[in-house]
């Protein structure tokens, strides 16, 4: 599954992003936050910024080494990828409600969160890219697919989410793991009279992995909509991903000033989904595509902010 990852890129590109990626971690959580704290507003916006950048920095490497059009390919990838798993934000803002994890906690949560999404993003676009070119009729199944989704999400109205201590997986998780409700969220396991036991850390970990698979089901097939290339694919996946979590506390306070961006999203997710179903038919510059994603992202975001949500509205 993965033989077309090799021949994507170098060893030695492959090599040099993931040394990148483990650098810049190991400095955000070994360095900077090494011990756990609330993240300033400051200190959120500095990261986010250095994500941004180091993003855009990778994507000039991009444009020398493999030509504008596949520098293109990977910064709309990357647009579409970081605006989709903005909406993961408001389900994680609920999960830490839910949890009531304290807020300087929750920065090493996102922390392994990501972690894991790293390996399971790549082994989701492996297997994209592995069935799109084995069965060239998945690619109309992916778009009627995200096309459905994209309805779904303009449509539905709000509702009050269950409690997810309480969900399926929850229960499922303490009955085969044995958990003390009371271990906290410095550590993913605590001892109690010589034996060990999970923590709602851990338990909270799990559910925030089970909900970014949710979500990559979602965002995979539409970045492989813009591109097939799997180095592209993966590096835009996981550099939008990375800078989530300082984005996360950056958004946190005034992620209902931007309830137009479900709508957005939902354009847009619709908009990838045609492009997809009728790829052999029409075919559309990248270019095309990057300019009415920024467009429309930038529409619900002026919006939002030019017409505030009356208190108690729905989106």
């Amino acid at each position: 599954m993965f033989e077309a990852w090799f021949s994507s890129a170098p060893w030695w590109a492959w090599l040099g992003f993931h040394l990148l990626v483990v650098v810049m971690l190991a400095l955000d959580l070994g360095f900077f936050n090494r011990k756990a704290h609330a993240p300033s507003l400051r200190e959120s916006a500095g990261w986010s910024i250095a994500w941004v950048l180091l993003s855009l920095a990778f994507n000039g490497v991009v444009w020398q080494a493999m030509g504008g059009v596949k520098a293109a390919e990977f910064f709309t990838a990357y647009i579409l990828e970081k605006s989709l798993s903005v909406d993961n934000l408001f389900v994680f803002a609920l999960l830490f409600t839910a949890f009531q994890v304290p807020v300087r906690n929750q920065h090493r949560i996102l922390y392994w969160g990501v972690l894991g999404a790293m390996a399971l993003r790549a082994v989701m676009i492996a297997a994209g890219i592995t069935l799109l070119n084995r069965f060239s009729w998945m690619i109309i199944l992916f778009g009627a697919f995200l096309v459905y989704t994209g309805i779904k999400m303009l449509v539905r109205r709000e509702r009050q989410a269950d409690d997810p201590r309480r969900g399926g997986l929850a229960r499922a998780f303490r009955r085969v793991v044995p958990y003390d409700p009371e271990g906290g969220y410095e550590h993913f396991r605590v001892i109690r009279e010589h034996r060990g036991y999970a923590t709602p850390m851990l338990l909270l970990l799990v559910i925030v992995e089970a909900t970014d698979l949710l979500f990559a089901v979602d965002s995979i097939p539409a970045v492989l909509s813009v591109t097939r290339d799997p180095f592209l694919a993966y590096t835009s996946n996981i550099f939008a991903i990375l800078g989530l979590r300082s984005l996360y506390f950056l958004l946190v306070r005034m992620m209902d000033r931007f309830h137009l961006l479900k709508v957005g999203l939902a354009v847009i997710l619709t908009f990838v989904g045609a492009k997809m179903c009728l790829e052999k038919q029409v075919a559309i510059p990248i270019l095309v595509s990057l300019s009415l994603i920024t467009l429309v992202l930038a529409a619900c975001v002026i919006g939002s902010l030019a017409r505030p949500r009356a208190q108690g509205g729905t989106p």
